[in-house]
């Protein structure tokens, strides 16, 4: 028991305390913000993608269809497009306004959050349009040809403008975080114009922008002015590091250390899937459009509550029915019973501070491996082929199997892998609950605390 101890105190010193420490910096939770806000609009959206693709799977469908819903696929998809088409700009816009806020609340500064967001948005489109050099002068790119749909600097695709898609999360977050401090500069050293207080609060607020508005487009065109001078862009240059990272991140050893950091920090007390969460929206959603555009990457969408953790963090699905209906514990039987209703929509913190998970050395062995086995089996069921990839992001308490159904666009074999999944969950469970149970009948009996 020393020694299991001692595991826990390094997790609190070496990964509780810094990973504590990255969620609480501003701009980690003004990304968290602009993630969870964006996911309601990616739910609505790719629920019409879904309708429009369900034939191919269900192919008998086909006909149908093509009498009724395709007639007017047109109309629907726009909701698509208002989506997952301006990605980028739902995160530029959320996290110029949470930024500013927190700025506003925790520093006690004048800054207004509108005004950040819409400073951020400024910010970016002067990044989108695509230039080049050459001649000593600066032109707008127009080339229109088979690949290629460039119109006066605008690149075109089947969702409108590309770089406001998921091509564009990183660069919107960047130019967002130069644009409020930039703001945030400004008002604390005054370089603002102010306006009587009889002037009304709208017109007030739109002169206090101008002094920023001016400095923020001149680093910006600064910026990428250099940038375009040596033959790139903002949106290359922040793509080179994001897209090494996105692709760590996508890969089976990237996922092995998600979800092993989102389950230590859950074995020591803190939402895990928070704080590590803040960090893989922007890659899940951008891999998620790659797949309707025809990638095949596991990690997209909502990945993780179809195949790794049904049932909540560290798949406990199949652990809390055990409980429920089988454990020999009375008190087991009673938190599995209450469980199971959250638990099926995948809400499990009465299971991880009821049973405990947290800090048990009984259980942590399984909650480390069920979510890192349920997540190999997922992410090469969809590498092999044989699983469709995930094309369309579904509400996160989704019950197991639904919600691989509805993101797979309709795969029955989605179904199949998830419910295999949530079997090798429990089976990596069921030999330490055992042993736990019976700790906790004799403990009932009237012997020794188990923990």
């Amino acid at each position: 028991m020393s020694e299991q101890n001692r595991a826990f105190t390094f997790l609190e010193k070496y990964l509780m305390g810094p990973m504590g420490k990255v969620a609480s910096f501003r701009f980690v939770r003004a990304v968290m913000a602009a993630g969870m806000a964006s996911i309601p609009f990616t739910i609505v959206g790719s629920m019409f993608l879904v309708l429009n693709v369900l034939p191919q799977t269900l192919t008998f469908l086909q006909g149908f269809f093509d009498n009724t819903f395709f007639r007017i696929s047109d109309l629907y998809m726009l909701a698509n497009k208002a989506t997952m088409g301006i990605l980028a700009l739902y995160f530029n816009l959320v996290i110029g306004y949470e930024y500013t806020k927190i700025y506003a609340e925790e520093e006690g500064i004048n800054v207004n959050p509108l005004n950040g967001a819409l400073l951020s948005m400024f910010a970016f489109f002067m990044t989108i349009p695509q230039l080049v050099s050459g001649d000593g002068k600066f032109s707008l790119v127009h080339k229109i040809d088979d690949a290629t749909n460039i119109i006066f600097g605008w690149e075109m695709g089947d969702s409108g403008v590309s770089r406001l898609g998921s091509s564009g999360i990183f660069t919107a977050i960047i130019v967002s975080v130069i644009a409020v401090q930039l703001y945030r500069m400004c008002v604390k050293r005054n370089w603002i114009i102010k306006m009587p207080e009889a002037v009304p609060e709208g017109v007030s607020r739109s002169f206090t922008a101008l002094i920023p508005a001016f400095l923020v487009a001149f680093v910006i065109l600064i910026i990428n002015g250099i940038f375009v001078a040596l033959g790139t862009d903002i949106f290359k240059v922040v793509a080179i590091p994001f897209s090494f990272v996105t692709h760590i991140a996508s890969s089976w050893l990237g996922l092995m250390v998600i979800y092993f950091l989102i389950h230590a920090l859950w074995i020591v007390g803190i939402h895990g899937a928070n704080i590590i969460g803040a960090f893989l929206t922007p890659i899940t959603l951008a891999n998620l459009e790659a797949n309707i555009n025809g990638a095949n990457i596991p990690f997209a969408g909502e990945f993780q509550n179809s195949f790794v953790i049904m049932g909540g963090s560290g798949s406990t699905l199949g652990l809390c029915i055990f409980i429920a209906f089988l454990a020999r514990s009375q008190q087991l039987r009673i938190l599995g019973k209450a469980s199971l209703a959250p638990g099926i929509f995948n809400i499990n913190e009465p299971i991880l501070f009821g049973l405990p998970i947290v800090y048990n050395p009984y259980l942590a062995i399984p909650f480390f491996l069920a979510p890192m086995a349920t997540a190999t089996i997922g992410y090469f069921a969809i590498k092999l082929h044989i699983v469709a990839p995930l094309i369309a992001q579904v509400p996160w308490p989704t019950p197991i199997g639904i919600g691989a159904f509805i993101g797979t666009g309709g795969d029955i074999m989605a179904v199949v892998v998830s419910l295999i999944c949530g079997v090798v969950a429990f089976l990596i469970y069921l030999p330490f609950i055992r042993i736990y149970d019976k700790k906790l009948v004799e403990q009932e009996k009237g012997g020794e605390s188990v923990l």
